[in-house]
Formats: structure tokens, C-alpha cells, sequence
């Protein structure tokens, strides 16, 4: 079976960028489209239609959500005194004190509060658009790790179950020869008792016409009972399911398909209840394929 990929995971990063430390995660679990909610802070909203791009390129399937924060800087980390506004605050400063000898210097506070002094550098919106997919791309990839592991614990899931089928086919073959003589035997005795003398009465049939017709019915009844049949396309379809790795719901189908068949015709309780354990397990597995991409 081809390593198949899990629905479910989860991976998160954290990354410095121009407006301060952002944290990244995506988590998913199974869902039959690509099913994408965003929740991204609202600095970095303009980049939403980037991640929607990235994310619809690296998954195909699943519900995912993806957070998006940032811890913005402090303002003295992003702020700088402006040069020029310094040396204009401080020839003023110089034309005040030769005018009004007496007037008192301005102080540290009074010259961060002059409007200009301090300035915010422009932001580089590329630097902070690449900060961002870079993460997203880091972020994926150990989404896509963590859904591999999912994907290959399931693997080994479907590989045990298929084993356990593989071994109820092997163990009903052994004994369907047992089974059928057991059925046509019981059966013989029954149809003996309850029609032998009825038939050769009202037909004036011998003895052993009565029997050769008995005999038939149960040959016809046993071939209508027999299971071999199912147990070849139960086999050959985990076959299918071991090789192909795809089609798994389809697959799923004919094994259950075959199991019913096989319970219809369950002339003895250990036959019935090995259908009960078919069944059973192919649900098991029916239930772990749904969270495959």
C-alpha cells in the first residue's frame, strides 16, 4: 500500500518580523474538500490572499484553520530621534535664550514632546510579506510531517485489519468442507423425515427415487449455500486494497458487499459470527479511511 497521507494534524512556528515577534498555526482534520477558515491578525490581513494561495497549493484536502498574530514591537524599539527636527528645536532654542537670557532650557520630556523629534520608519511591506510565507512555508511542512505520521500509524491500522480478514478467509476455507458436509447432512436427514414418506405415497415413488430427489434438492441448496465464492472476492479485493492504496471507499463497499453475502448465507453460527467479525473490521477500517487525504 502506497504511504498514505492523514486529514489530521497540526504545527506551528514563531518568526521576527519588521512590526515585531509573530507566531504562526495550522491544524486540520479530515473533511472531503479543502475546507479553509483564516484567522489573521489584523496587521497582516493584506497578506490573506498570499496564504490562501499557499495553503490551497500545499493541501488538497481537509479542514484547516490557519492563525496568524503578532506581538507588535515596543514603540521605543521601532522609533528614532529625527536629526533634522533636533537641530531645528535647538537653533530655536538658541534665538529663545538671546532674546530671553532667563528663560529656562527645555528638558528631555519638553524635546520628545516637540512634534517631528520622533519618527517611525516607513515599513517594508515586502520584507514583512516574505517574514510571513516563509513561516507559512516552514509551518506547512511540519504540517505535512505530522500528517504523514498520522497517515502512516493509520497504514499500519488498515495493514493489521486487512490481516485479520486475510485470516477469517483462511480459517472459513479450511472449513467449508466440513461446513457443507455438516449442512447436507443435517439437511438430508430433515428433508427424510419430513418428506420421504409423503413423496413415495403420493408419487409411488421407490425408496430410493425418494432419496435420489432428496439428494438433488440438497446439491441444488448447497450450491446456493456455498461461500467460496465470496471468500475469492473478499480476498481479491484486499488484495486491491493492500496494492492500490486508492479507491479505498469503493473498496470498502465490495469487502462489506461480500460480507452480507456472506452472513445471508451463514448455514452454521460460527460461519455467522466470522461475518459478524468481517463486517466489524472492514467498519474499523471504513472509519480510519475517512481521515485520508
Amino acid at each position: 500500500m502506497p504511504a498514505p497521507v492523514s486529514m489530521t494534524g497540526f504545527a506551528g512556528a514563531t518568526f521576527a518580523t519588521p512590526l515585531g515577534q509573530a507566531a504562526i498555526e495550522i491544524r486540520s482534520v479530515n473533511s472531503r474538500f479543502l475546507d479553509l477558515t483564516l484567522k489573521v491578525a489584523d496587521d497582516l490581513r493584506a497578506f490573506e490572499p498570499h496564504i490562501r494561495e499557499r495553503i490551497g497549493a500545499r493541501l488538497g484536502r481537509g479542514k484547516v484553520e490557519c492563525r496568524l498574530s503578532v506581538q507588535r514591537a515596543a514603540a521605543a524599539e521601532s522609533t528614532r530621534l529625527s536629526a533634522a527636527a533636533l537641530a531645528g528645536l535647538q537653533r530655536l532654542g538658541d534665538q529663545v535664550r538671546q532674546a530671553l537670557p532667563q528663560a529656562a532650557p527645555l528638558s528631555v520630556a519638553d524635546v520628545l514632546a516637540w512634534p517631528g523629534v520622533l519618527e517611525t520608519p516607513p515599513l517594508d511591506a515586502e520584507a514583512l510579506r516574505s517574514a510571513v510565507l516563509a513561516a507559512l512555508d516552514e509551518a506547512l511542512d511540519r504540517l505535512q510531517e505530522s500528517r504523514a505520521r498520522e497517515g502512516a500509524a493509520i497504514a499500519d491500522g488498515l495493514r493489521s485489519r486487512c490481516d485479520g480478514i486475510a485470516s477469517i478467509i483462511d480459517r472459513l476455507r479450511l472449513r467449508l468442507p466440513e461446513l457443507r458436509a455438516a449442512v447436507e447432512r443435517k439437511l438430508t436427514e430433515r428433508l427424510n423425515q419430513a418428506l420421504g414418506a409423503p413423496l413415495a405415497a403420493a408419487a409411488a415413488l421407490t425408496r430410493e427415487e425418494v432419496a435420489e430427489r432428496i439428494r438433488q434438492e440438497v446439491t441444488l441448496y448447497g450450491l446456493r449455500a456455498d461461500v467460496d465464492e465470496e471468500l475469492s472476492r473478499l480476498a481479491t479485493h484486499l488484495e486491491e486494497v493492500r496494492r492500490v492504496g486508492r479507491r479505498l471507499d469503493f473498496l470498502m463497499q465490495e469487502l462489506n458487499r461480500e460480507a452480507n453475502t456472506l452472513g445471508s448465507k451463514a448455514t452454521a453460527v460460527d460461519l455467522a459470527q466470522s461475518a459478524i467479525e468481517l463486517k466489524l473490521l472492514i467498519e474499523q477500517m471504513r472509519e480510519q479511511i475517512q481521515n485520508l487525504e
